[in-house]
Parts: structure tokens; C-alpha cells; sequence
């Protein structure tokens, strides 16, 4: 499946390149090994594709699990290394393949949001991604999607056939791990605070890059 993906991904950055001018800054910034969690604002169904594009490491993430259940694509979506998460109630199967894929020192990608915005603007955080980061003492990259709202908005059936969408990846915050013991209050407490950082980095104005300088195409960041 390593091949299979190797062989689309310059066929998919081609077609978003085309379609939505799509660039991409700071991949660099995605640790080339060892556990992280990369943690971007969510306005598309396609946003796991688009931040995926330029990193070449194998990668996992949190998918709504409705589409799991549509023959072929689920089967898909499995197979590129997503796994299903119910946004009904709290999922403990997810939980557990979450904290499985981080103890394996896997790049693991949370929406902390929990579900696509409705405005366009980023929404509250929700707390279970950077409890993850404390107890494992994984960094946070906070990834920024801008664009995405105005090519798939929510309630819209079909994505726009133009745009401009840029994926910044940002400095890792680097997480220190609890100790055992550490209380549900206390816990909860630095993952508030964590939170907090991590939304407002997503949210905090890109520094434009200078004059010439392009890095819309893919990094390669080889990992196993």
C-alpha cells in the first residue's frame, strides 16, 4: 500500500496544484520520526487528503466513521491509514488505537475541533488530543488550512472546481509528559492550556514568505 500512495500522491498534489493553486509552507516542521500529533482547524472532507500531500512519512488519523461504512471507500480510507471515530459518544475503540499508534511512535492527525467548521472560522477545541499529548509526551504541530472553507463550505454537496488553498505547517510545540498520578483536574487543566496555544498559533496571520520564494512543492520527509 506504501507504493500505492507513493504513486498517487504527485498525481493528487498535481490536480490540487491545478485546481486550487494549492501551496504548501513549513513541511519541515512535521518530525521526520518518533511520535507527534499533528493538529489542524477542519472545513472540508478533503482536508486529510490536502494536509497529507507533501509529507512522506506514514501517517494515521481520526475519520468520522459513517464513510467507513460505503463500500470501497471505507476499505480505502483504512488502507491510507485512518480509522473510525463515532462523534456520537465517547469512543474507547478509538481511544485505544489513538494511544496503540503514538506508543508505536506514529504521526497521528487529530481535527481538535471534532467536526468540519460552520462559519469558516475556527471553532472551540476540544480537549482529547492534547490529553494524548500530555500522558505520551508527543509534540503538537499545528497545521493552518486556509482556502478550504471557501472551496467546500459546510452544506454545500460538492466541492467548487477553484481555489486557493494553503497549508501552513507550524513549529512543533514540544509536550512534556505528565507524571503518573497526575489528577483529572490537573490534566484537564494543561490540556486547556494547550489547547488554547495551539488554536491560536492556527489562527495567528501566516508571515508571508519572500520575494521568489515558493514551496508549493512536496517535501520529502522519509520515514518508516
Amino acid at each position: 500500500m506504501r507504493i500505492v500512495i507513493d504513486i498517487l500522491r504527485p498525481l493528487v498534489w498535481l490536480v490540487c496544484r491545478l485546481m486550487y493553486k494549492a501551496r504548501f509552507h513549513g513541511v519541515e516542521n512535521v518530525p521526520a520520526e518518533g511520535a507527534c500529533i499533528i493538529a489542524p482547524n477542519h472545513v472540508t472532507f478533503v482536508d486529510p487528503i490536502w494536509i497529507t500531500i507533501p509529507i512522506r512519512r506514514r501517517i494515521y488519523y481520526m475519520a468520522w466513521d459513517e464513510p467507513f461504512e460505503i463500500p470501497v471507500l471505507g476499505f480505502l480510507m483504512r488502507a491510507f491509514g485512518a480509522f473510525p471515530l463515532s462523534l456520537d459518544r465517547i469512543d474507547a475503540s478509538a481511544h485505544r488505537e489513538a494511544v496503540a499508534r503514538l506508543k508505536k511512535g506514529c504521526a497521528l492527525v487529530v481535527f481538535p475541533e471534532g467536526g468540519r467548521c460552520k462559519t469558516g472560522k475556527i471553532e472551540p477545541f476540544k480537549l482529547g488530543a492534547f490529553r494524548l499529548a500530555l500522558t505520551h509526551g508527543a509534540p503538537i504541530v499545528p497545521v493552518t488550512i486556509e482556502g478550504g472553507y471557501e472551496v467546500w463550505p459546510r452544506g454545500r454537496l460538492l466541492p467548487r472546481l477553484w481555489g486557493r488553498i494553503t497549508i501552513t505547517y507550524h513549529p512543533p510545540i514540544e509536550v512534556e509528559r505528565v507524571p503518573d498520578g497526575t489528577s483529572k483536574g490537573e490534566l484537564r487543566s494543561r490540556a486547556r492550556l494547550l489547547a488554547t496555544r495551539t488554536s491560536e498559533t492556527i489562527a495567528a496571520p501566516r508571515v508571508p514568505l519572500g520575494l521568489g520564494e515558493d514551496e508549493s512543492n512536496p517535501t520529502a520527509l522519509e520515514a518508516n
